[in-house]
C-alpha cells in the first residue's frame, strides 16, 4: 500500500521516558506506521547541548528509549529506528546548514529564549545550544521527511527548518522538500505533583517502573486541594488523578465524577480503583520491556540495522547535496 509520505521524529536520551511520552508522543507514532514511512531517531548528540557534562548514562539511556520504543508498539519491521550518532552524515549537513543560517534567526527561536532563562547561561552558554535547531533541520531533511508530527508549541521549530529549507534551495537548487507539520493533539499527563510529566520536575511514572512503584507513586498523587475529607465535595476536572480515570477508565468515568462530586467516593478509594486499570492497560508493555531487557542484544541489532537503513538513505542525500554546492570531488576519468 503506497504511503502518504515520510516521517522523522524522535526523543533524547536524557532519562527514562514516561507515561507523558506513551500518551504524548509514543502512542500516535505507533499509529502512524501504517500510513507513514517512518524514521525515528535517539537524538544523543541533541542531549549534549544541555546533558554535556555528565555523559555517564548515555549509552544506557540509549538503550532505555530504544526497550521503551519496542515495548510501546514501534516496529522495526515498519519503522527504521536508529541512534543519531550512528549516522555522521548528520553532522556534516548540520555544519553545511549552519553556513545558509543567519545567527538572528537561531536567537530569535522561542525554545532558545525560554530555557535560557530556566537553565541559566552556564548550560545554554554553548554554541551546540545555540545551534541545535540547525542540527535539528539536517535530521528531517537529510530522509527528506516531508510530514512532522508536532503539537502546535512546537510549530516554530518547523517554520526555523522550513526557512532553512527555503534559504538553502534558492542558493543551491531544489534540493529539499519543505517539511510540513502534522498537527496532533497529544495527551498532556499530569505528574505526581499536577504539573505536567517531566523528567525536570520529578514527577514521572516512568514505563520501566514496576507496579509497586507505579503504586507508590499515585498512592502520594496530589489530588483536588479542595478536598480534604471523604465526605467534602470534590472537583474532578481539577484533579490530576480523574486524567487518569479517563484515559485507562473511560468506562466508569461518569460514577466516579459523580461519586468525588457528592463526596461519597474519597480520594483513596479513588487511587486504587485508577491503579488497577492503570496496571492493567501497562501490562502488556511491561511484559514486553521485560523481555526485551533481558535480551539488550536484540535491541542493539534492531539500532545497527536502523543505522544502516539510515546511512543509505542519508548517504544519497549527502551525495546530492554536495553536487548541488559544488563541493563533491570530481569523477575519476580514465587516462
Amino acid at each position: 500500500m503506497a504511503k502518504k509520505g515520510r516521517i522523522l521524529s524522535g526523543h533524547r536520551p536524557t532519562g527514562r521516558l514516561h507515561l507523558g511520552h506513551l500518551e504524548g508522543t509514543l502512542r500516535t507514532w505507533a499509529r502512524l506506521q501504517d500510513d507513514y514511512e517512518c524514521f525515528f531517531e535517539i537524538a544523543d548528540w541533541h542531549a549534549l547541548t544541555t546533558g554535556f557534562e555528565d555523559t555517564d548514562l548515555l549509552r544506557e539511556n540509549i538503550e532505555q528509549v530504544a526497550i521503551d520504543w519496542l515495548a510501546a508498539g514501534l516496529d522495526p519491521e515498519r519503522s527504521v529506528l536508529f541512534v543519531q550518532s550512528d549516522v555522521k552524515e548528520h553532522a556534516e549537513l548540520h555544519l553545511l546548514l549552519s553556513m545558509v543560517t543567519p545567527v538572528s534567526w537561531l536567537e530569535r527561536c522561542p525554545t532558545y529564549k525560554d530555557q535560557k532563562q530556566q537553565l541559566g547561561d552556564e548550560k545554554t552558554a554553548g554554541y551546540g545550544f545555540l545551534g541545535y535547531p540547525v542540527l535539528q533541520a539536517a535530521d528531517i531533511v537529510i530522509y527528506k521527511a516531508d510530514t512532522v508530527p508536532i503539537g502546535e508549541d512546537q510549530l516554530p521549530h518547523l517554520e526555523l527548518t522550513r526557512e532553512i529549507v527555503r534559504r538553502f534551495n534558492n542558493i543551491y537548487g531544489p534540493v529539499f522538500p519543505e517539511p510540513e507539520a502534522k498537527l496532533s493533539r497529544f495527551s498532556v499527563i499530569p505528574g505526581t505533583d499536577g504539573r505536567k510529566m517531566s523528567k525536570s520536575y520529578g514527577n514521572t511514572i516512568d514505563l520501566s517502573d514496576s507496579p509497586e512503584v507505579i503504586t507508590q507513586k499515585v498512592r502520594k498523587m496530589f489530588t483536588d486541594p479542595e478536598k480534604i475529607y471523604k465526605g467534602d465535595p470534590g472537583h474532578p476536572d481539577k484533579c490530576p488523578v480523574f486524567v487518569y480515570h479517563n484515559i485507562y477508565n473511560q468506562g466508569r468515568t461518569q460514577p466516579i465524577k459523580q461519586g468525588c462530586e457528592s463526596g461519597e467516593l474519597g480520594c483513596v478509594d479513588c487511587k486504587v480503583e485508577v491503579i488497577e486499570h492503570l496496571l492493567a492497560a501497562l501490562e502488556p508493555l511491561m511484559e514486553r520491556r521485560a523481555e526485551l531487557d533481558a535480551n539488550r542484544s536484540l535491541v542493539r541489532e534492531v539500532l545497527a540495522a536502523g543505522a544502516e537503513t539510515a546511512r543509505a538513505v542519508a548517504t544519497d542525500t549527502m551525495e546530492e547535496v554536495r553536487q548541488a554546492m559544488k563541493t563533491a570531488a570530481p569523477a575519476a576519468t580514465n587516462p
